[in-house]
C-alpha cells in the first residue's frame, strides 16, 4: 500500500482493503485483456485504485513471462487515485 493508505485510520483502511479483496467489477472496458490486474472503486466519495505489477524474481525489471511463477514476482499496490 502507498503511504496515503498506510496513514489512514484503521477502520477506513480496513474498508479499502475489503473492497480490494472483494472486487469483481471487471468489464471489457476496464479489463480489456482479461488479466484482472487493475481495479478502481469509490468509498465515501474518495476514489481508490489497486493494481498488480509483474516483476522478475529479483525485482529488477518486468517479468519476461508473467504467467510463469518461477520467473515472476507479483506485487499488489493499493492507493488513492490521486497518488497514481
Amino acid at each position: 500500500m502507498t503511504d496515503g493508505i498506510a496513514t489512514m485510520i484503521e477502520c477506513d483502511r480496513y474498508r479499502v482493503m475489503r473492497a480490494v479483496q472483494s472486487y469483481s467489477t471487471f468489464t471489457p472496458e476496464n479489463d480489456p485483456h482479461g488479466e484482472h490486474d487493475f481495479g478502481s472503486f469509490e468509498i465515501a466519495g474518495e476514489r481508490f485504485f489497486w493494481k498488480i505489477d509483474y516483476y522478475d524474481r529479483r525485482y529488477k525489471g518486468g517479468s519476461e513471462d508473467p504467467s510463469d511463477p518461477e520467473k515472476t514476482a507479483r506485487v499488489l499496490t493499493v492507493m488513492y487515485a490521486h497518488e497514481y
